[in-house]
């Protein structure tokens, strides 16, 4: 039987981690850029931008993301609530920022229709999925959010990627 180490030095795991060390560490990995977008409980459109989605089954067809314990939109993302992941194409990196940052009205100037459900869709995303979200569950300080896709579509492009601390192309 074959043993495998990894290389470098092991941390000890009764020592406390460094969030900033940790941070770096997985910016390592690159992630598409996405903004999701739902109703909040008073009808007004919600949209957060997040790399943390993830595909997590094609039979039943489900994708995972997660959402800060503090954000003010958790309401949203209840059993059963509907919303979408609007994957970003590279040339996007201004709408990714105007998604991640507080403001009064982040849809300003956005190209927006309605799903079925009456979720905002981004029209010129590279890609969109519906979803009704199927569960949720705290982990750390964050809610995971398993969403159930209801429709979806996509066009031809480049995606926009977030790897070590800032935006990249394909």
């Amino acid at each position: 039987m074959t043993t495998m180490t990894a290389p470098g030095p092991a941390v000890d795991p009764v020592e406390a981690l460094d969030p900033l060390a940790l941070r770096n560490t997985l910016g390592n990995f690159a992630t598409g850029v996405t903004v999701i977008t739902a109703t909040g409980e008073d009808g007004e459109p919600i949209g957060i931008t997040a790399n943390s989605f993830s595909s997590l089954s094609l039979d039943p067809p489900l994708i995972l993301w997660s959402l800060g314990v503090k954000s003010p939109n958790l309401d949203a993302f209840i059993e059963g609530r509907c919303f979408s992941v609007n994957i970003l194409s590279a040339e996007q990196e201004a709408l990714a920022m105007q998604f991640a940052r507080p403001a009064e009205d982040k849809f300003a100037g956005v190209d927006v229709r309605s799903s079925a459900e009456g979720v905002p869709l981004l029209v010129e995303s590279l890609a969109r999925l519906e979803c009704r979200v199927e569960f949720t569950r705290v982990a750390g300080d964050h809610l995971l959010i398993v969403g159930r896709v209801l429709r979806f579509a996509s066009e031809e492009g480049k995606p926009l990627l977030f790897y070590q601390g800032s935006f990249q192309c394909a």
